[in-house]
């Protein structure tokens, strides 16, 4: 049969919420979610608190969560002194990065332009070389953007060849911040660059609306896609979505659509139909 890589995403449903979330909270709902077999787990990041106050307890949540799980750890870092700190604790496994092909949306999300943001990518690589880390670089706004920038498809091929191939990034995900890809742009360009580069994984980090996810998770697993983030319950997403209903990924949406369609997923369902219940009171107390 044949399998997908799932990473479920909370550290993405979280730091949207302007009120705190306790560290405990988190670390009870992270801890549920180690036990339902996805592949990794997007759980927190190491940014400047001013930026993401939401999530500025992450070290302190790491140290509460359990051990033993196959689940792991990815962290979102925005520079070289993030990268350093995630990479300092031993259980994370990923450092990802936010490279936008947008450079209006690259300075508002990390302060940088994009030649600039290209240099972090560098060291951030020698970082998780050093440490024996793993870094995801995510290609945002890599299906439009609000701001006017230049945007094509070709636009997005060209960056994830300058980072795969110059710097050395294996592990690369399309990200729809926007919510903005149609089924046509999914296919085109996962086709396009899974062609031009298929030694490197390609992922898939897109949002979407209520009636929309079930296209976009075909059109991408149909163009060759094998690696799909989500949030339970499409908590969270970009603010910046013109459509209010724009969120993250349904999780257990696409585990269905993926079981229905006899694709392995690794997911223990009797513990994600746990989850799903804790998040939908958690969310729902605090959103």
């Amino acid at each position: 049969m044949p399998t997908v890589t799932l990473v479920e995403c909370p550290r993405d449903a979280m730091q949207g919420i302007h009120e705190f979330i306790p560290t405990e909270t988190k670390i009870n709902y992270l801890n549920h979610l180690l036990g339902c077999g996805f592949n990794t787990l997007d759980f927190g990041s190491f940014v400047s608190p001013k930026a993401i106050p939401q999530l500025r307890d992450t070290a302190e949540v790491l140290d509460g969560l359990h051990e033993g799980s196959s689940t792991r750890l990815l962290a979102i870092v925005a520079n070289e002194r993030g990268a350093l700190e995630a990479a300092s604790f031993d259980r994370i496994s990923f450092l990802g990065y936010p490279f936008s092909v947008s450079e209006t949306f690259q300075q508002r999300n990390t302060n940088a332009s994009i030649d600039e943001s290209l240099k972090r990518v560098e060291a951030i690589q020698k970082t998780c070389i050093k440490h024996g880390k793993e870094p995801v670089i995510y290609l945002s706004m890599a299906f439009g953007n609000p701001y006017g920038d230049l945007w094509h498809p070709d636009l997005v091929t060209h960056w994830a060849l300058r980072i795969h191939n110059e710097i050395g990034i294996n592990c690369l995900a399309l990200s729809d911040t926007i919510g903005s890809s149609q089924p046509e742009s999914i296919t085109d360009l996962f086709s396009t660059i899974l062609r031009e580069i298929p030694d490197a994984t390609i992922g898939a980090h897109l949002h979407t609306t209520p009636d929309t996810w079930e296209e976009k998770v075909s059109s991408a697993y149909t163009a060759g896609c094998r690696r799909f983030d989500g949030a339970i319950k499409g908590f969270g997403g970009c603010p910046m979505a013109a459509d209010s209903l724009t969120g993250n990924m349904p999780m257990e949406k696409m585990i269905d659509w993926f079981q229905q369609h006899h694709i392995t997923t690794g997911i223990h369902n009797e513990n994600l139909s746990e989850a799903v219940t804790q998040a939908s009171a958690l969310f729902a107390e605090f959103s």
